[in-house]
C-alpha cells in the first residue's frame, strides 16, 4: 500500500495572544505607565485547525484584523504561537531551519525585499549567493522569470523607478528565486492594475503547475481568490468560519440570484422591492437579490409589471457572498 503524502500544512488548535499596554491619557498616566505597566491580552488567532495538502492553492480569507497575516506569520516561522502546534513541510516553523526556509516563501503586498537603490539583477545575484545557486543556474531561472513575467526590460532599473506593477512582478520573482515548495502569499497583488493582477495570476498558477508548490494566499480580490484557489478558508475575529470549496460556499450562503434589469423608464426601488432584496436602483438600471425558489414568479412579475429592455440572471457576486459571512460572524 502506498505511504499517504504527509501534509504540507497541518495545524491543531493554533493561536497567538498579544499582550499591549494600556496607558491612561495625560502626565500621571504616564508616569504611573513608566513605573507600573498594565496589559491587556489580544487574542488574535483562536484555536484554529486546518490541513493543506502538497499542490493545493486555497485563499485564506478575512477583513482586516481577523486574523490572517498573524496566521500566515507562525506558518512561516517569524511569530511563535500561544496554544495549539503546527507542522510545516514535516518541520516546527519557529525553529527556523535551514532546510524549512529553503522550501517556503513570504510574499507580503505591502512589504519589499528589493534593495530600493539598486537594479533588480543585483537584488537576485544576493538572493542567488544567499541561497547558494550557482551563477550559471542564476542567469536561467532569471531569464525564465523575467520572461513569464514579462519584465525583461526592467532588470537593469533601480526599483526605485520601477511602477507599482513592475515592483511587484520583481518581488514575485525574487521571492521565488530559490523555487519554493510552499508560498504564502499575503496580498501579492495589492495596488495592482486589472492587467498586472492578471499577469500575476497566470504567473502563479503556472508556478504552482510546473513546480507542483502549494500555496497559501490572502487577498481582497475575490478575482484572485476565484481565478485561483478551489477551497478557501474565512477566519472571522481570530476563529475559521469556514473551510471548504467555493461552490460549496455559495450553496450555503448564498440562496439566491442576482437580478440585473435594464429598463425603459426610472427604476422605481420602492416598487422593485415586492420582487426581491433591491441592492441598486439607479436611473434605468437595477439590481436584486431573489431567493431561488422565488426566482420563477419573481422574474415573470418584473416582466408583467416593468417595461423591461433587459434582464439577467447570475450568481451574487463572491465579495457580496464573503461579505454577508463576515457581517454576521458565522455561517
Amino acid at each position: 500500500m502506498a505511504k499517504a503524502l504527509e501534509p504540507a500544512v497541518c495545524a491543531r488548535g493554533l493561536g497567538k495572544v498579544y499582550l499591549v499596554a494600556d496607558k491612561e491619557p495625560g502626565l500621571a498616566g504616564t508616569l504611573r505607565h513608566f513605573v507600573r505597566r498594565r496589559y491587556r491580552r489580544i487574542l488574535a488567532v483562536d484555536g484554529v485547525s486546518f490541513r493543506i495538502e502538497p499542490g493545493e492553492i486555497v485563499g485564506f480569507l478575512g477583513p482586516n484584523g481577523a486574523g490572517k497575516t498573524t496566521t500566515l506569520k507562525m506558518l512561516a516561522g517569524l511569530l511563535q504561537p500561544s496554544t495549539g502546534e503546527v507542522r510545516v513541510l514535516g518541520y516546527e516553523p519557529f525553529e527556523r531551519r535551514p532546510g524549512f526556509l529553503r522550501q517556503i516563501t513570504l510574499v507580503m503586498g505591502n512589504k519589499q525585499q528589493l534593495i530600493w537603490d539598486l537594479p533588480v539583477l543585483d537584488s537576485l545575484r544576493i538572493n542567488a549567493a544567499v541561497y547558494e545557486i550557482d551563477p550559471a543556474t542564476a542567469r536561467r531561472r532569471t531569464r525564465e522569470f523575467a520572461e513569464l513575467l514579462e519584465i525583461e526590460e526592467i532588470l537593469t532599473q533601480p526599483v526605485r523607478k520601477l511602477s507599482l506593477g513592475q515592483r511587484m512582478k520583481a518581488e514575485l520573482m525574487a521571492s521565488l528565486f530559490h523555487l519554493p515548495r510552499l508560498l504564502f502569499l499575503d496580498e501579492p497583488t495589492l495596488g495592482l492594475d486589472v492587467n498586472a493582477q492578471t499577469a500575476v495570476r497566470r504567473f502563479l498558477d503556472g508556478y504552482r503547475r510546473r513546480r507542483e508548490a502549494t500555496i497559501l494566499l490572502t487577498s481582497h480580490y475575490m478575482a484572485d481568490i476565484e481565478a485561483l484557489a478551489g477551497r478557501v478558508m474565512l477566519i472571522h475575529e481570530g476563529r475559521l468560519l469556514y473551510d471548504g470549496g467555493l461552490p460549496e460556499l455559495m450553496e450555503r450562503f448564498a440562496p439566491y440570484k442576482e437580478v440585473r434589469l435594464e429598463l425603459a423608464a426610472e427604476a422605481d426601488a420602492a416598487g422593485l422591492a415586492a420582487y426581491g432584496e433591491v441592492e441598486e436602483a439607479r436611473g434605468r438600471s437595477a439590481r436584486l437579490l431573489v431567493r431561488k425558489g422565488e426566482l420563477p414568479r419573481a422574474v415573470a412579475g418584473l416582466l408583467a409589471a416593468y417595461p423591461v429592455r433587459d434582464l439577467s440572471v447570475t450568481e451574487p457576486p463572491l465579495e457580496e457572498v464573503i461579505g454577508r459571512v463576515f457581517r454576521e460572524g458565522r455561517l
